[in-house]
């Protein structure tokens, strides 16, 4: 007889259950994840929104573990007067583990095999209290940092950081995304997740994006012919760049990132984003650094840069362009305009921003520890650069 389902994610078998996952992590469509399983697209939804996303654990005894079996002939030895030793032979065992074992279930004369499976399962049960609900103190902080927009990386990592001696100040970063996505953990408030960088509420598989080329510029000086000195981000001042573009491609927020200290300057394109507007933005963001904090720059070929010859000129700094396809290649820079875009989404407006917005976004995300900088911020490494230019 065929099933009937009724979209309640309940009604699932725990086989249906295994094989949604499966196939989400794999990226399919909620659409073919229903077909394939024989459910609605409903019950596939309900399921995911229920468990975040997550992977869920599939608890099975472990043939390391004691059966009840086990444990019914360790009883009888017990009994009988047997030695542990003797006991942990017949069974195939460490004498530790029966040793651990009997002092966990009332010593020698108290043991009971039924009792004592029950309690191993009670130990063994998943999921535990999730521990930022149990501790008032730790959940502040993992709130405090998602709504700085922190990631729960470097939340994680910051913690250690900043409580070097309190083992109770730790949570990993997985732990902060379940007390985020499976709300059941009673942990963490669901509209924290409004500060990931994604925004979303429920983990999703990564998807692969590709941007398409831009037109061919002159005079170009390729990434080939870059110093050492840049690639290895041993020396301050060298710089990557882009910009982030708004809705309909009508306005757009230009992006400078320092190689060696991440740190992250915006500047405001009110007029647009032709190749003048571009240039004087960067000539203006840019001179007001000093010289041995303006070494290079490193660009896609995207024709805002066609006046790239005179701001070299301007600024006295070389600049050097990726090849095409590869944003790679200024990996700092592509990785923090995702950042930007929790601020900046690519549907809005970015001309309505003032250069007061922008300076307080680009400082949020200069205080944010980075694990590449051994978790210092931005800031912190920036500054350093500054004070040995002095």
């Amino acid at each position: 007889m065929e099933r009937v389902w009724t979209g309640d994610p309940r009604r699932l078998s725990r086989v249906d259950r295994l094989r949604i996952e499966r196939l989400n992590r794999a990226g399919e469509t909620f659409a073919a994840i229903a077909a394939m399983v024989g459910c609605s697209v409903k019950s596939v939804q309900r399921y995911l929104r229920l468990t975040g996303g997550l992977e869920s654990r599939v608890k099975e005894r472990s043939a390391l573990r004691l059966s009840l079996a086990d444990r019914e002939e360790l009883s009888r030895g017990l009994n009988a007067g047997d030695s542990r030793r003797a006991i942990a032979a017949r069974l195939g065992r460490s004498p530790s583990t029966i040793s651990r074992e009997v002092a966990l279930n009332g010593h020698r004369d108290d043991y009971r095999a039924w009792s004592a499976d029950i309690a191993a399962l009670e130990r063994g049960r998943r999921p535990k209290p999730a521990k930022l609900s149990q501790d008032p103190k730790l959940r502040r902080e993992v709130e405090r940092g998602l709504q700085a927009r922190w990631s729960p990386e470097q939340i994680a990592a910051w913690l250690v950081r900043e409580y070097p001696d309190d083992s109770n100040m730790r949570v990993s970063h997985e732990t902060i995304y379940k007390s985020l996505f499976v709300q059941a953990r009673g942990a963490l408030r669901k509209g924290l997740t409004a500060f990931l960088r994604t925004g979303r509420s429920q983990r999703r598989p990564h998807m692969r994006t590709e941007r398409s080329g831009k037109g061919r510029l002159q005079n170009m000086t390729m990434i080939s012919e870059r110093p050492a000195e840049v690639e290895d981000r041993a020396v301050p001042g060298h710089w990557e760049g882009d910009l982030i573009i708004g809705k309909g491609g009508r306005s757009a927020i230009g992006t400078l990132v320092e190689r060696k200290s991440r740190y992250l300057m915006l500047f405001r394109l009110p007029n647009g984003r032709t190749a003048e507007d571009v240039r004087i933005g960067l000539t203006r963001t840019i001179t007001n650094l000093p010289a041995e904090l303006r070494r290079s720059l490193t660009w896609d070929q995207g024709k805002e840069m066609a006046d790239h010859v005179r701001f070299s000129t301007d600024a006295r700094m070389t600049v050097y362009f990726c090849d095409p396809h590869s944003p790679w290649q200024r990996g700092s820079n592509e990785n923090t305009n995702g950042l930007l875009r929790q601020y900046f989404p690519s549907k809005s407006d970015l001309s309505v921003h003032s250069t007061t917005h922008l300076n307080a976004v680009a400082r949020s995300l200069n205080g944010r520890p980075r694990e590449t900088l051994g978790w210092m911020t931005p800031v912190e490494v920036f500054s350093q650069s500054v004070a040995s230019t002095d």
